[in-house]
Parts: structure tokens; C-alpha cells; sequence
């Protein structure tokens, strides 16, 4: 996954888990794509200062996510929903019967990956 589209994942998931000031840092970084330079002098900070911020809340935000795995639980469900999109699209390439088991199937594993703990 692309570093950027992981950064907003991830904070989009457990932003509000960082402090206030984090959260500023970060959404400046990510979300309004500001250089560190700019970060450390909007902030009143040294440059590294700024660095080092950012590689915290990335760290932080990915502990998050290896514990709780929300992201990963989100992508998964995603995939499975374009799947069925595509299976009904694709409906006059499968039989009636086919395009039933296989929705069912799919609809069980979403179910599945939602009551997962």
C-alpha cells in the first residue's frame, strides 16, 4: 500500500488516539502534504523536531493497528464488497444458481470478518 493512502488509513482509524498537538502535526503532514520545514516553523520547532513527531505518530499509529488490526479488517471487507459488485455485473456470464451460492458465500466471510474478534 502506498505510504501516503497507509498514513491516512491509519490515521483516519486511530487519529484520535494521539494528543491534540500530534494531531495537528500530522494531519499537517499527511492531509495539507506541508514539508517538515514548513511543519517547524508553524509549529515553532526544529526540523528533526518535526521528523521525529511524525515517525512517533507513524510508529504509534501502526502499533495501533497491529493490535487491533481495524485496517486491515476494513480493506478486507472492502475487497469483498467490489467483489460482489463485480459478480453482479458480470451476472449474465454466470447462472442464476452460480451468482446465488457465490453472493452467499461472500456475504458469510463479510459477516464472518465483521464478528471477528
Amino acid at each position: 500500500m502506498e505510504k501516503i493512502v497507509e498514513q491516512g488509513l491509519l490515521y483516519d482509524f486511530y487519529g484520535e488516539l494521539l494528543t491534540a498537538h500530534q494531531k495537528k502535526v500530522y494531519e499537517d503532514f499527511v492531509y495539507h502534504d506541508l514539508s517538515l520545514s514548513e511543519i517547524a516553523e508553524e509549529y515553532d520547532i526544529s526540523r528533526q523536531a518535526a521528523h521525529d513527531l511524525i515517525r512517533r505518530c507513524d510508529q504509534t499509529l501502526k502499533k495501533y493497528e497491529d493490535k487491533l488490526g481495524l485496517v486491515a479488517r476494513f480493506t478486507r471487507i472492502k475487497e469483498k464488497t467490489a467483489e460482489l459488485k463485480q459478480l453482479t455485473a458480470a451476472r449474465n456470464n454466470i447462472t442464476h444458481n452460480q451468482l446465488t451460492e457465490r453472493v452467499n458465500e461472500i456475504s458469510n466471510e463479510i459477516l464472518t470478518e465483521l464478528t471477528r474478534q
